[in-house]
């Protein structure tokens, strides 16, 4: 091979090298980046936790906080929930509901059927390490707006035949109150209102709401469909026939 031969495959192959490297998207290795700076890379994180592909995690990415607070509170959210709301509706309409009362739609609560957004406006919309006494303290107002989407979807259910049940991770002293929101935000006629009792206590969220869903199952329930925000509200065992993840980036429950 001659030197021009030589220094042309160089240049050739110095030249190829750069363009794949500015074709490689390079994502940060951890979730301390300043996003602000970076919308793409929040979205695609975003994605990520809503796939479940961004496992377990406590605080949001410092830098995403602007960016889940104008995805929380603006349209695309509301879209988001509305969609998985037709699809869930879709679904159900083509099941063949027996009559006998036994084709169930278990619904988690929170941000699922009640937003509770005007707390966590409050509290960074999720940058910040969840406190359970200010959570509580804000349960005991119950004061959280229905998800619209939601509430219509839920009426739709009852409409169409199915029993209606809730099952939330919030405890047993905590019924009163959300009952009580529940009621004012729209909602009525559950079969049953499940929460965590003493014995539930400590119990990871996936095994307590299977554990609660198996004894539907055990008492004759077909459990058709169930809406969740968290993973752990639709996975483990005695699962629906389909399950319907809502958008939430702001937590994650395991």
């Amino acid at each position: 091979m001659s030197s021009n031969q030589f220094l042309l495959l160089s240049l050739l192959f110095t030249l190829i090298s750069s363009v794949i490297s500015q074709s490689i998207i390079r994502f940060p290795s951890d979730r301390k980046i300043q996003a602000d700076d970076d919308p793409l890379y929040c979205d695609s994180w975003r994605v990520s936790v809503e796939t479940n592909n961004a496992g377990s995690w406590s605080v949001i990415p410092s830098g995403c906080v602007n960016f889940v607070k104008e995805y929380m509170k603006g349209s695309h959210y509301l879209s988001d929930s509305k969609v998985v709301a037709c699809e869930s509706l879709a679904f159900a309409k083509s099941l063949n509901i027996t009559g006998d009362g036994k084709d169930a739609w278990v619904f988690d609560v929170d941000e699922t059927l009640l937003s509770n957004l005007p707390y966590y406006e409050d509290h960074g919309f999720g940058s910040e390490i969840f406190d359970e006494g200010s959570f509580d303290d804000w349960v005991d107002l119950a004061k959280a707006p229905a998800l619209p989407a939601s509430l219509n979807l839920y009426k739709e259910l009852k409409n169409l035949g199915f029993t209606l049940f809730v099952l939330t991770g919030r405890s047993e002293y905590q019924r009163n109150a959300t009952s009580k929101n529940l009621l004012f935000s729209g909602y009525s006629d559950w079969e049953k209102l499940i929460l965590r009792g003493p014995s539930d206590q400590g119990v990871p969220a996936t095994v307590y709401k299977s554990q609660k869903r198996k004894q539907l199952v055990d008492d004759g329930y077909r459990i058709r469909g169930n809406s969740g925000d968290q993973w752990s509200d639709l996975l483990g065992f005695a699962v629906a026939k389909r399950s319907f993840k809502l958008p939430n980036p702001m937590y994650y429950i395991a």
